[in-house]
């Protein structure tokens, strides 16, 4: 009993992650300046980084470095550059359609490459999740872009394969210390797209900053904080799932805070998808 109670108390606080990462929309839209998408990630993730290693002041051994940077580039770098092209080019509906596909990524990474098959019962909870982001979030407008499209599959991919590598690799940095290199070498990674491709800022106001330091310290410092206790503590499938609660809360807060309208086939959507985040960690459990 007190490893089940352990296990849902990791699966809670590994789900504040997703559910503050949730917020982003909200915050971005409402609070900064426009169109600066990769210098919102920049300042989301660069200074976060530099936090946590002050304060841990902890070295990766050297043999860890070439690792280390692939998981920077996976769980930030490429992954915060790709999600933004998509949420410039897909309606939001599509672009989380295409990355709550995460956990079965999951799945075929650990099926092929560790030979652990997964459960029946965890693979239709996975896809269940795919078809009831579907329901909540597509419409008949829904515009099919390419590029935008392989950008998130890509960013889809990524996220999998860095939760995945993540768990296998068994980095010997702590928690803290291996999210503030991930978040300061992925920050520099968006440096350039930042200095490149975004137009540079204003003076900000201090509802501006405010947003911007939100971002970063809840947003960056402390959920990635959590994702990566809970990617070291739980089944790699089960830590993927929780993902889904990003778009997920995403809905809740336009609908209690933009009026945002929300009808019975949207919240038929949100219950399969809390079905199967629900039904992937209880399956997680019992095939441990």
């Amino acid at each position: 009993m007190t490893t089940i109670l352990r296990y849902w108390r990791d699966v809670i606080s590994t789900a504040l992650a997703p559910t503050i990462w949730g917020s982003t929309y909200l915050v971005t839209t409402q609070f900064l300046p426009p169109n600066r998408p990769f210098t919102a990630a920049l300042l989301r993730a660069l200074p976060a980084g530099l936090l946590l290693l002050l304060w841990t002041r902890r070295l990766p051994l050297r043999t860890e470095w070439g690792r280390l940077l692939i998981l920077a580039a996976l769980n930030i770098g490429f992954f915060q550059a790709l999600l933004f092209v998509a949420a410039y080019r897909l309606p939001g509906g599509l672009a989380a359609v295409l990355g709550a596909i995460q956990p079965l990524l999951v799945m075929l990474l650990a099926w092929g490459a560790d030979g652990r098959a997964p459960a029946r019962a965890t693979l239709a909870a996975a896809a269940a999740g795919v078809v009831g982001m579907a329901v909540l979030l597509l419409s008949p407008q829904t515009r099919f872009e390419p590029i935008g499209m392989v950008a998130a599959l890509l960013g889809a991919v990524c996220m999998a394969s860095g939760v995945w590598l993540t768990r296998r690799w068994k980095m010997t940095l702590p928690v803290l210390s291996l999210t503030g290199w991930q978040l300061l070498l992925g920050g520099l990674m968006l440096a350039p797209l930042a200095m490149v491709l975004d137009v540079p800022l204003p003076p900000l106001s201090v509802k501006q900053w405010s947003a911007y330091a939100y971002l970063c310290l809840a947003g960056a410092l402390l959920a990635y904080a959590l994702w990566f206790r809970g990617v070291s503590r739980l089944p790699t499938v089960a830590v993927a799932s929780l993902g889904l609660l990003s778009p997920l809360t995403a809905v809740v807060l336009g609908w209690l805070c933009l009026s945002q309208r929300m009808t019975g086939t949207s919240l038929l959507g949100l219950l399969m998808v809390l079905a199967s985040v629900f039904v992937v960690q209880w399956t997680s459990i019992r095939t441990r």
